[in-house]
């Protein structure tokens, strides 16, 4: 197509000249044009159709705000370009969340402050996270504080079945808080599961403290065990003591008689012997036999503190007087 155009000349005011302008774009650059526009378009829905699945995160698709299926397996996948469908990514990573100090009662009717901690997660199925998104609209700070509540009701429950005695002793082999823990995490790992959809890794007593009247109660309760051990322990040794100096006695005894035995006998040997030396020493010299009766007669009733005063002639000392061989005189009454 060629477009003329009638213009005035330089040499002839009247006259006209002509103009041609290029020719108009093609057919085929045209159908380009609408080619690549067609390519751009078909890639923006494919880039808007296209959705990451990150590690550690769940995917949820929502058509016009309905959970329609969850997406676990980190990669890529498909959807429909919104406003039709949208993705909702769901925190699966491992959190941690404490109660506080709760104010909670034993089974013997004393008050104990306890604080226990959870380790939980969104539990990676489809069913618990759609179950996470309706409870808590897929917010980890709701779902924390209604953890806090379920962890105080949970304490409440748990630590009733429990003595005071069986939380704090000085004895640890009676100490239940293992127990305690372990009770406390399946009645935990139930409910979260069924209600949010949560998954109870571990939990623990992070701390444990008592109120002023419990622990002088604790206190006194300690002391009163502590004395009854101790009179316990007094008593066993009184009467371990006691058996031991009944012991001692009976065997002091039974050696004191058999000493007493044997030096009777020993005793009366001596005796016999002596005896049959007197007579011989008698029958061989009866003067001197009587010399030496006597001085072993002074010798046994004299000894360096005895004053006596005596007659000379007395026996048995007028033989300190009275010449060998000289007959004894008899004294006068």
């Amino acid at each position: 197509m060629k477009i003329t155009a009638i213009t005035p000349a330089n040499d002839a005011p009247n006259a006209v000249k002509r103009q041609t302008f290029p020719k108009a774009p093609s057919s085929r650059k045209r159908a380009l044009r609408f080619g690549v526009a067609a390519l751009l378009v078909m890639l923006a829905v494919l880039t808007a159709s296209l959705l990451e699945v990150r590690a550690g995160n769940a995917t949820v698709i929502t058509r016009f705000g309905d959970p329609v299926r969850v997406l676990l397996t980190p990669g890529l996948a498909w959807r429909i370009p919104a406003p039709f469908e949208s993705p909702v990514d769901v925190d699966l990573r491992i959190r941690s969340t404490s109660s506080g100090l709760q104010d909670v009662g034993t089974r013997d009717g004393l008050r104990v402050l306890m604080q226990a901690w959870v380790i939980w997660k969104v539990k990676s199925d489809n069913d618990d996270v759609l179950r996470f998104i309706r409870a808590v609209q897929n917010q980890p700070d709701e779902a924390a504080r209604q953890i806090r509540t379920f962890i105080g009701s949970a304490l409440e429950t748990t630590a009733s079945n429990y003595a005071l005695s069986d939380i704090v002793n000085v004895d640890g082999k009676k100490v239940k808080i293992a127990e305690l823990e372990e009770q406390l995490q399946s009645q935990l790992k139930n409910q979260l599961l069924n209600s949010y959809g949560i998954e109870v890794i571990q939990t623990g007593i992070e701390r444990l403290t008592l109120p002023a009247v419990t622990l002088n109660a604790t206190v006194d309760r300690m002391r009163a065990e502590r004395e009854t051990i101790a009179a316990e322990r007094t008593a066993e040794g009184k009467r371990l003591a006691a058996e031991i100096h009944s012991k001692a006695d009976r065997d002091a005894r039974i050696l004191e008689a058999d000493a007493s035995v044997k030096a009777a006998a020993i005793t009366a040997d001596a005796q016999r012997d002596a005896a049959g030396i007197y007579g011989k020493a008698w029958h061989s010299d009866p003067q001197l036999y009587d010399l030496l009766r006597s001085l072993d007669t002074l010798s046994s009733i004299v000894n360096s503190s005895t004053r006596l005063v005596l007659r000379t002639d007395a026996a048995p000392f007028k033989t300190l007087v009275q010449e060998p061989g000289q007959p004894q005189e008899k004294t006068q009454p």
